[in-house]
C-alpha cells in the first residue's frame, strides 16, 4: 500500500489535488468517493468529517483543503522544486492566501448573485468581486507565475482558480489572465491530472448511460 492516499472525485476540487500530486511526482493510491451517502458516511468522514474531498493520508497524517495539500505536498517532496525559496516566500503565502481566502470568497459569492451594496462591503474579505479580480490580474500582468519567473505550488492553487474561471466565466476575460491559464495549461503535470480526471468523467457518464439503458 502506498503510503500516500488521495481521496477524491472527479467532478470536484480534487483536480486541483491530482494535479499538485503529478506536478511533485508523487506516488499515490486513489481512492473515488462518490457523493452522496458515501462522502457523507461514516467511513469517509473519519477522513474528513466535512464530508467533502479531496483530502490525503500522507504517512498516517490527514491533510485537507486544496490550498493546505498544495502547500504540504510542496515540502513534503522538495525534489520536486515547488517550495518557495527565501525571496519568494512573501509573495508565495501572500499569494496562496490570497486566493484561498478573499479571491473564492468573491468567486463563490459572485456566482450565487450575492452582491454586497456599497456601504456593507467594507465588512466583507474582499470588498468587491472586481477589486479582487482586478487585484491578482494587475499582479500577474509582468510576472509568468504567482513568484515571478518560476513556477511554485502557489500556481497550482491560485493557477487552478485561473483556469478554471477562464473557462467558466467565474473570472473575468483578461488578457493576463487569458496568458497566465494558457501557460499553466501547457505543463505536462496539468495535462497528465486532466487527462486521468476526465477520463474517470467520461467513464461514470458511460456507466450512467449503460445503467440508463438496460
Amino acid at each position: 500500500m502506498s503510503s500516500l492516499i488521495f481521496y477524491t472525485n472527479p467532478w470536484s476540487r480534487g483536480q486541483i489535488a491530482r494535479w499538485m500530486l503529478e506536478e511533485a511526482g508523487a506516488a499515490y493510491e486513489q481512492h473515488i468517493v462518490e457523493y452522496g451517502p458515501q462522502m457523507k458516511g461514516a467511513a469517509y468522514r473519519a477522513i474528513n468529517p466535512m464530508g467533502k474531498v479531496p483530502a490525503i493520508v500522507h504517512n498516517g497524517k490527514v491533510v485537507t483543503e486544496c490550498a493546505a495539500i498544495c502547500a504540504y505536498l510542496a515540502e513534503a517532496f522538495p525534489e520536486a522544486g515547488l517550495a518557495p525559496l527565501p525571496d519568494e516566500r512573501a509573495d508565495y503565502y501572500r499569494w496562496m492566501f490570497f486566493g484561498a481566502g478573499p479571491l473564492e470568497q468573491a468567486i463563490i459569492n459572485h456566482s450565487m448573485g450575492w452582491e454586497s451594496p456599497e456601504d456593507k462591503q467594507a465588512m466583507l474579505g474582499y470588498g468587491t468581486y472586481q477589486l479582487a479580480a482586478d487585484t491578482l490580474a494587475d499582479w500577474l500582468e509582468d510576472r509568468d507565475y504567482i513568484c515571478g519567473e518560476r513556477f511554485t505550488a502557489a500556481d497550482v492553487y491560485v493557477g487552478a482558480q485561473v483556469d478554471w474561471g477562464q473557462a467558466f466565466g467565474t473570472l473575468p476575460a483578461l488578457p493576463a489572465f487569458a496568458a497566465y491559464a494558457d501557460r499553466l495549461r501547457a505543463r505536462p503535470a496539468y495535462q497528465r491530472a486532466k487527462a486521468v480526471d476526465n477520463a474517470l468523467i467520461e467513464a461514470a457518464k458511460a456507466a450512467v448511460s449503460e445503467g440508463a439503458s438496460a
